[in-house]
């Protein structure tokens, strides 16, 4: 895994489908910003206004010069007017015979001067992708077959012989935009003439243009930026999810051994306050329990075959002695040790397939809501008859009120009976068992005490492991020692606590002789 990080770098595109699909997606919005706003061109539609008004004001000022001039009798009204390059100016009489022109004079182009040309190989290869795409999506207007500014301009005078500025757009026959201006020239008795203007061609689509190439250069920067950003959010996405899948690989494959002896590491992200820091301790969480229960099952294995050996050991011995063993009584004897070991052998291997199938079980079951006093109570009714018969008092404190608890009916019953008969069978005639219920705010306690012999100080922090029993002479090999392990394994299944203690006389002197045990559980509400 080290390895693969010093050889991926920053990020690894060609591995990294994730990697990948974050860049186009990032793309894909500026792209369709850029083309959005190059498709509805609101600059151009404002270049045009300005440039329209700036005709048209231009205009005006030339039709008082020449109005000013005819007043004082010059022969040329356009003489040594100053016209700006490219730009035509024709003058015509009221009636629209054209009585004299002027062409601007040819010079660098100002906007050129001050603004030189920006351009580059990268926006020139967008403006021509552009240039395509708008051909086919908006299809440039229609281009005139012959072009003459003058004659142009005659479609005009109509409007401009009212008293009325007229303003219209056209193209030459490059496809160039130009704009024709006509306006009255005013005199003391009205109407005098009209000055017409046509406008450079191509000005507007110059400056068009050189707005087009800004937008194109930022959308390159942006492009870099947005390439250069993805890659640090890609890294930071898909980089830990590519160590957090290796780490997981390493697990399933099955020559993992081989290639890592230890224990699988994920790797520890849980400073991240995002989705891959709760995956990152959601995985680590999920190895570290299935790496419990691997062990957890190792040494059931160890115990279950331990437990076997005792039975067989005892079995061997008492089939090797029974081939030699001469009296009837013997015979006898070793007969009953035999049929006892198999008993125990059978008891114990039924106990190991429960207590073996009791997680899958568990996740399986459906829990349901169930009135928990009532499952004691009946349960209580029951053992209690049991606990008659041996000679033994059976008490139950049950509170009036139901408790309701959303669980497994079946299993906590199963609990219930382990406790109950556990109590029952370490007491003897005159003894006494009690089983009480308390509802602590969002707890419920379940208590079975009993007034027999106590469990032993060094026994009460064993008695809940899988194979170990502390049981009188009198009843060796009668349990498997399974049951107080499932109880708890159950207990903690529904989110509970389970704990044993002794029943002394006073809560201080705990060198006191017990006067009996105490099993509690807590079960929440």
């Amino acid at each position: 895994m080290q390895a693969g990080r010093r050889s991926r770098g920053l990020i690894a595109l060609n591995r990294s489908p994730l990697a990948r699909k974050i860049i186009v997606f990032n793309l894909l919005a500026l792209i369709v910003m850029v083309a959005g706003v190059l498709f509805f061109n609101p600059f151009r539609d404002s270049l045009v206004q300005q440039r329209e008004r700036g005709l048209v004001t231009e205009t005006r000022l030339i039709a008082e010069i020449v109005a000013a001039r005819q007043a004082a009798g010059a022969p040329d009204p356009l003489t040594g007017v100053e016209i700006a390059a490219g730009t035509e100016v024709f003058l015509y009489d009221t009636a629209g015979q054209r009585t004299a022109a002027a062409v601007g004079q040819p010079m660098p182009d100002p906007l050129a001067e001050s603004d030189p040309p920006r351009s580059t190989v990268i926006t020139d290869i967008l403006n021509a992708i552009w240039g395509t795409i708008a051909a086919v999506v908006a299809p440039p207007p229609p281009v005139a077959q012959t072009f003459d500014a003058g004659a142009l301009t005659t479609a005009l005078l109509p409007r401009a012989l009212a008293g009325e500025t007229a303003v219209q757009g056209g193209h030459d026959n490059a496809g160039n935009t130009l704009f024709l201006v006509a306006t009255p020239v005013m005199g003391p008795e009205g109407v005098q003439g009209v000055v017409a203007l046509a406008s450079a061609a191509g000005e507007i689509d110059r400056l068009v243009r050189n707005e087009r190439e800004q937008v194109l250069q930022m959308f390159v920067i942006a492009l870099l930026v947005s390439i250069g950003l993805s890659l640090v959010l890609a890294s930071t996405i898909a980089n830990p999810l590519a160590d957090l899948a290796a780490a997981a690989e390493l697990g399933r494959d099955r020559n993992a051994r081989k290639m890592a002896p230890g224990r699988i590491r994920i790797p520890d992200l849980t400073a991240r306050p995002d989705e891959i820091g709760r995956l990152s301790v959601a995985l680590r969480g999920m190895v570290a329990a299935l790496y419990d229960r691997i062990d957890s099952n190792e040494q059931f294995a160890a115990d279950v075959a331990h437990e076997i050996k005792n039975p067989l050991a005892s079995l061997r011995s008492a089939v090797g002695t029974l081939r030699i063993a001469k009296r009837p009584d013997q015979q006898q004897k070793l007969l009953d040790v035999i049929e006892h070991d198999v008993r125990r052998l059978d008891r114990l291997v039924s106990d190991i397939s429960n207590a073996s199938r009791l997680d899958s079980e568990l996740v399986k079951e459906t829990e349901e809501q169930f009135n928990l006093l009532k499952t004691i109570a009946n349960l209580s009714e029951y053992l209690g008859q049991q606990a008659t018969e041996k000679g033994v008092d059976f008490i139950t404190d049950l509170p009036p009120e139901p408790i309701m608890f959303h669980g497994l009916e079946g299993r906590l019953a199963q609990v219930f009976v382990n406790l109950i008969t556990n109590a029952i069978s370490f007491c003897e005639e005159g003894d006494a068992v009690r089983v009480w219920v308390r509802r602590r705010d969002n707890r419920v306690l379940v208590v079975v005490e009993d007034t027999g012999p106590g469990i032993p100080e060094q026994a009460l922090t064993k008695i809940f492991r899988r194979f170990y029993s502390e049981r009188p002479a009198g009843q060796f090999g009668e349990h498997s020692g399974l049951g107080l392990a499932i109880s708890k394994q159950i207990v903690e299944a529904h989110g509970g606590v389970i704990w044993a203690e002794n029943i002394r006389p006073t809560e201080d002197d705990v060198t006191s002789e017990p006067l009996g045990a105490r099993f509690v559980v807590g079960l929440p509400l």
